[in-house]
């Protein structure tokens, strides 16, 4: 055993391609992502404690693992226009959204502080391989990895969120508070979404290297205990389905452009005179009923794309910026077979079917079945490495790398 303490950054490690879903996971305390999902999952909350078990192993070996990304490298990030960043300061509760200059934020030693930095995987490696841990959800769940620095005494004041989280301390000791109280109401003299009537019902203070699982509602309330105390959050996408069904619908009817049929223009050859000008015509009613019917606008398939297309959008933040060198598509295609095409950290893909959806676009429209099943597997294992297809006409697969979509891993 050594007699020194060797202070080293964590490594986490990339969750490989198929995830074990039914075998035990330490990040779940020797459950299965299965049994999880059946007990706990949008039911009920979850301490687990050595959930990365590398801190505990550093501990024992009398080593100190710090957190993957060090104080100074978040005050860097929460310094660029592109990361969401948010600083909290309480006695009395303020709040300042970023970017920051260095010279206003908190140092270390100062007490009652959080600087809160959002969408962190599409920024750093380490956040981006931690995130990939939890894709037993689905990626349309899936919303992004936000990183909590603070220093003693820091938090956010007694709240709740709508979507589940998974809270995972990285560096120091933070005191966790929850509450499954119905009243749910906020102060509404304060800045902050923060509780008016927060009764703690259980608590307990988290280490390096353990996770507190929440369901939606719930209410939590986190101190730091330490200085440069380090929680990252991994929270999930819950939206209304009426903010689906009105991004469905709208894009749905973009799609009718694809209909010539439509272009028809309306003609009431039967139409007699009428006593109630003011009045709607029966026979456009009639004609525009038999129009719906032949879309099938019942069908719920009708809607999927334009709701996949929606979810697949980036975030507002994001920015692309494609290849200063790009390769031909021949040069590309070659690069394909040897080293593996990954999407940017701040695209997103989703599928539906055989269709494939990237930043908000049908990316496998008017495709080879070559260039689908790439998309296809893309889309599923987040990486491609192929030398299966063709140098013909443009592609989407070469179009997406450059727009900066896709890039090819280092």
């Amino acid at each position: 055993m050594n007699s020194f303490y060797l202070s080293k950054p964590y490594q986490p490690p990339q969750a490989p391609q198929k995830l074990p879903l039914n075998e035990s996971w330490a990040l779940f305390g020797g459950m299965s992502p299965q049994q999880f999902m059946k007990r706990y999952w949008h039911k009920e909350p979850l301490l687990v404690r050595g959930a990365i078990p590398a801190f505990a192993l550093c501990s024992q070996n009398e080593e100190s693992l710090e957190s993957p990304i060090s104080y100074e490298q978040l005050v860097h990030f929460a310094a660029q226009e592109e990361v969401e960043s948010r600083l909290i300061q309480s006695k009395p509760w303020r709040f300042d959204q970023g970017p920051f200059q260095k010279k206003s934020l908190p140092k270390l030693d100062m007490r009652d502080w959080t600087l809160l930095l959002q969408g962190m995987e599409a920024h750093h490696p380490a956040a981006a391989k931690v995130l990939s841990w939890f894709r037993f959800v689905p990626d349309a769940r899936l919303d992004d990895l936000m990183i909590s620095i603070a220093g003693i005494g820091g938090g956010v004041g007694p709240h709740f969120d709508s979507y589940d989280v998974f809270l995972i301390q990285m560096s120091g000791r933070r005191q966790w508070r929850i509450s499954q109280q119905k009243d749910l109401s906020l102060d509404t003299k304060l800045p902050l979404k923060i509780l008016q009537n927060f009764q703690c019902e259980q608590e307990w203070v988290l280490e390096s290297g353990d996770m507190l699982y929440l369901p939606p509602h719930v209410a939590h309330d986190g101190i730091a205990l330490d200085a440069g105390c380090q929680t990252w959050s991994v929270g999930f996408r819950s939206p209304s389905f009426k903010e689906l069904l009105q991004e469905g619908l709208w894009r749905l009817a973009e799609s009718l452009e694809d209909i010539p049929d439509l272009d028809r223009k309306f003609a009431d050859p039967k139409q007699g005179s009428t006593a109630s000008p003011e009045q709607l015509p029966q026979e456009l009613i009639k004609q525009l009923r038999e129009q719906l019917a032949s879309l099938n606008l019942n069908q719920i398939d009708r809607f999927l794309p334009g709701i996949t297309a929606y979810l697949s959008e980036p975030k507002q933040q994001a920015f692309f910026d494609g290849p200063k060198q790009p390769l031909s598509q021949s040069q590309f295609l070659k690069e394909l077979a040897n080293t593996s095409l990954i999407p940017s950290p701040q695209s997103r893909i989703l599928s539906l079917g055989k269709q494939v959806f990237c930043n908000g676009d049908n990316v496998t429209k008017d495709q080879t079945i070559e260039i689908i099943s790439a998309w296809n597997d893309l889309s599923s294992a987040k990486r491609l490495q192929t030398n299966r297809l063709k140098n013909s006409s443009k592609t989407s697969l070469y179009e997406a790398y450059l727009a900066g979509w896709l890039i090819f891993e280092d």
